[in-house]
């Protein structure tokens, strides 16, 4: 059973109590005592269902009701204020999930070139592959090499004993993606999956995921190495929209190799519903923000994921493009 769980809020430093949307179906579907035929849990995880879920749950002709989305958004404190749409415009969960934000007034970001900001509105996690850190946490959230490709040597060879950051976006969160360092795209391409739930009961290398493969060590990069940007599809997620845009949300394009990406900007979005983004770091090029590393040690909070690790692992909520660490010996 997953869990009564509890983060910290970065802004305010209080400690929140959350309760994961669609705890009892996950438990019961991801469960490893499940009894139900195995056609039915690949059916679950089929892109149809998933399609037919996400039309069911945000486009629904009378979606509003059935939703409940007013209550929605009372009980989840969205800022329809911050939104570029106008209110009275967002009028399906669908618009809701999918919503554009004032992201360069309402999510300021440093200008130090050293900064590594965070690629979404999420609770996130962080740790390290390599076996002697004290962020060691061997395949407690994913299987490294199942997460880029098995067949991936390349990538698999750069990010080896690296260090990780699992981003976890929550339903009622801004499902945008942005850009977490500048450089050059040296890759990108899929994973293909199934789409089943990123609530932490599920598996993340099951899921299917696009991978992008960002070069910072270039003119007018971040300067912490290669970066592995990985974009995670949950259930009721049908895609993931590549979608770059220098300004605003202005003039979109898709993500290809040798484009230089600058950081902060809006990459991509899930639609819609939970999703994860994970982000891979080669060894030793990138230290992580004191709080975060004081919030992650934090023994006081009931953290699901501290439960059968035998060591505090806890969640921080943390804004996009607020600035989660930077590159080593660039302290800010």
């Amino acid at each position: 059973m997953l869990s009564h769980h509890q983060y910290i809020d970065r802004v305010s430093g209080h400690v929140q109590n959350e309760r994961a949307f669609g705890d009892g179906i996950v438990n019961y579907l991801y469960s490893s005592k499940r009894e139900q035929p195995a056609l039915i849990y690949r059916l679950l995880g089929s892109p149809w269902i998933s399609s037919l879920l996400s039309w069911v749950n945000y486009d629904f002709p009378f979606g509003e009701n059935i939703s409940g989305i007013q209550r929605f958004l009372r009980n989840n404190s969205i800022d329809l204020n911050e939104c570029i749409a106008a209110p009275q415009d967002l009028v399906s969960a669908r618009k809701i999930f999918e919503r554009q934000i004032r992201y360069w007034e309402c999510r300021p970001m440093t200008g130090q070139q050293a900064a590594v900001v965070c690629p979404a509105d999420a609770r996130i996690l962080f740790g390290s592959l390599q076996e002697t850190s004290s962020l060691f946490l061997k395949d407690k959230f994913f299987t490294f090499e199942d997460l880029l490709g098995a067949d991936q040597t390349e990538w698999l060879a750069a990010f080896r004993g690296g260090d990780y950051v699992v981003c976890r976006l929550t339903p009622e969160k801004y499902h945008y993606n942005h850009t977490p360092v500048a450089g050059v795209v040296r890759d990108i391409y899929p994973c293909d999956g199934k789409f089943h739930s990123c609530n932490p009961g599920a598996v993340l290398t099951k899921n299917k995921r696009v991978i992008t493969v960002i070069d910072t060590d270039v003119v007018n990069g971040t300067g912490v190495g290669l970066v592995a940007m990985i974009e995670v599809v949950a259930l009721m997620i049908g895609d993931i929209v590549q979608a770059y845009s220098r300004r605003g949300y202005d003039h979109p394009e898709p993500i290809t190799p040798r484009m230089f990406l600058d950081k902060g900007c809006p990459k991509s979005l899930f639609r819609p519903g939970s999703s994860t983004t994970v982000l891979l770091f080669q060894k030793s090029r990138i230290e992580f923000s004191g709080d975060l590393i004081r919030n992650l040690n934090r023994s006081d909070i009931e953290s699901r994921y501290s439960r059968g690790l035998g060591r505090p692992l806890v969640e921080t909520d943390v804004k996009v493009r607020s600035t989660i660490g930077h590159r080593k010996g660039g302290r800010l």
